[in-house]
């Protein structure tokens, strides 16, 4: 892949950090843009469309929670990869930045060449998404009263047009592209984040969650011990 088509927005509000990120991915060949605050971020986000910010938490005024929740509600990024790097490295600071929206969460610190690797394996499965949603291939789903438009990204339930973050918009598509098949947690990862992501132990479930508040229940089941399937409520 040829890294100088890929535009990263670095987002951090200490300088020496930026500067760090800023080397380490500009040698990759990346081409990087920088902010110190949410609100700067989300203006240079919204002109550069970056398809990948990598995104302090701990921020004064806007912090990366928030900035992520208000990216995640502009249309032009809906296929931007947000991913957390932050010193917080509690369960329910993870939990809250894949509630925002986030795709991945890192924990500081971290060597220069494994972020570079996480940040290249990310948007190459990203790629492969996309690059899958090909004319032959299916790019509309219709159950019951839900609708997956694969092709426009959107989600429809009853007719109203539901936001769904990438994440949360691939594992329903996965979910529901094979009715009533159980699909293992170790599936899901696979197909979802990729074997070569590290992502926390309850990631799926706080996705599950966040599918059903948007849902309902009765949609998707747990299968207890195995995993999740989607189930076609007619």
């Amino acid at each position: 892949m040829n890294w100088n088509e890929y535009n990263l927005l670095l987002v951090d509000d200490e300088e020496d950090i930026l500067e760090f990120l800023s080397y380490n991915l500009k040698n990759e060949g990346f081409v990087i843009h920088t902010a110190s605050n949410g609100i700067d971020a989300l203006k240079i986000a919204a002109k550069v469309k970056p398809h990948l910010v990598l995104l302090d938490i701990m921020m004064p005024g806007m912090d990366g929670i928030e900035t992520c929740e208000e990216i995640r509600k502009l249309k032009s990024l809906e296929r931007t990869l947000v991913v957390f790097l932050s010193a917080r490295g509690e369960d329910y600071s993870q939990i809250a930045g894949f509630d925002a929206g986030g795709d991945d969460y890192i924990t500081k610190p971290i060597k220069p060449k494994l972020l570079v690797s996480k940040i290249k394996s990310l948007l190459k499965r990203a790629n492969v998404m996309l690059n899958n949603d090909d004319s032959s291939k299916v790019t509309k789903i219709v159950s019951g009263d839900l609708t997956i438009d694969r092709e426009r990204y959107i989600v429809i339930l009853k007719g109203v047009e539901i936001f769904f973050p990438r994440k949360e918009f691939e594992l329903l598509s996965l979910l529901i592209s094979k009715p009533d098949k159980v699909f293992s947690r170790e599936e899901i990862f696979d197909n979802i984040w990729g074997d070569n992501i590290i992502v926390g132990d309850r990631t799926i479930d706080v996705h599950i969650r966040k599918l059903r508040e948007k849902l309902g229940d009765k949609y998707i089941k747990t299968i207890k011990g195995i995993g999740y399937k989607y189930v076609n409520p007619s």
